[in-house]
């Protein structure tokens, strides 16, 4: 078993440098709690890869640990948005990255944990984030509004098929971002793609779960979200001008509460298609994380998890 003690701090260890661990997988395997205690067996310190976690006020719905659930681990790119701010892939990177070097510094481990694929890859792999304009953007989302979401998803095929390829063909904000880089750079979208090339030494550890287990784990999830308070806390949030959010009102669960609270949604019906997109979005995250062949799966529900992880960091160091 490893010690608490980075590898950069141990006697005769001067020029190694202890690899960043990344916990990645579908919502609900029990991340958050393995990379706290990874973080806490390892003297480390925990980065948030999960975009809805980025907001402030969004805990009951996101499932975000509550500080006194921490253990006295530094817990970074936590609340750092309002609800009405838009996440963006490239200042996470930017300021995530600053984390990690900062984490460093101080001699601790970096432990990434999350469930948002693009955001991973953007932090611990080789990915150039191209760039961005405000009306090329709104000309695409205008066509996306007056041409349906089936049309765009043809026109990047034709246009790019590689990218369409693993772009899901119902997320219409995926295919105007990338019919807007296509049309910025004259380049394909797919040329921007991360590659399966660390930026720094990292182990990933991936938690699976049976399917039939995972789709349980998530309406037990919804159900006890909602007896949380979850109501609740998007009617403060509304308050707070979660309706002029463009990416947070769009999460997972918010969406539906908001729907709920419009009266277009009983309580009941709210619940049940938060758990069926949440359902949907777990297989999206099986096919992003599932073919990384340096990902090292492990089971959720493992009794000996954190060994297992252990031993996988070891290795892979």
């Amino acid at each position: 078993m490893l010690p608490a003690t980075p590898a950069a701090a141990r006697p005769g260890a001067q020029h190694t440098v202890a690899p960043v661990i990344a916990v990645v997988g579908p919502t609900a395997t029990g991340k958050s709690d393995l990379g706290l205690a990874l973080a806490e067996r390892l003297g480390g310190e925990v980065v948030n890869a999960d975009a809805s976690q980025l907001y402030r006020g969004m805990d009951i719905g996101t499932a975000k640990l509550p500080v006194d659930g921490r253990r006295g681990i530094p817990h970074h790119q936590l609340d750092v948005l309002e609800v009405t701010d838009e996440a963006s892939v490239a200042a996470y990177q930017r300021h995530a990255r600053s984390d990690l070097a900062a984490i460093r510094s101080r001699g601790r481990r970096p432990v990434v944990v999350g469930g948002s694929g693009l955001y991973v890859r953007a932090l611990v792999d080789q990915l150039d984030i191209p760039p961005t304009d405000p009306q090329v953007r709104a000309r695409w989302e205008a066509a996306l509004a007056d041409r349906g979401v089936g049309a765009m998803y043809a026109e990047l095929t034709d246009r790019d098929p590689a990218a369409a390829a693993r772009i899901e063909p119902r997320n219409g904000r995926r295919i105007v971002r990338a019919l807007e880089v296509i049309e910025l750079t004259g380049r394909p979208f797919s040329a921007s793609l991360p590659r399966r090339e660390f930026v720094e030494p990292t182990v990933l550890i991936g938690l699976r779960a049976d399917r039939a287990v995972l789709d349980a784990r998530i309406a037990d999830r919804v159900d006890r979200m909602w007896r949380d308070g979850m109501l609740e806390e998007v009617a403060a949030l509304e308050r707070a001008g979660l309706r002029e959010g463009r990416t947070a009102s769009r999460a997972l669960g918010y969406a539906q509460a908001l729907r709920q609270l419009d009266g277009e949604l009983t309580g009941e019906e709210a619940r049940a298609d938060t758990v069926r997109m949440t359902r949907r979005f777990a297989r999206r995250q099986e096919s992003w994380f599932g073919p990384d062949p340096r990902t090292v799966w492990l089971e959720h529900d493992a009794p000996d998890l954190l060994d297992r992880a252990l031993a996988a960091v070891r290795d892979r160091a």
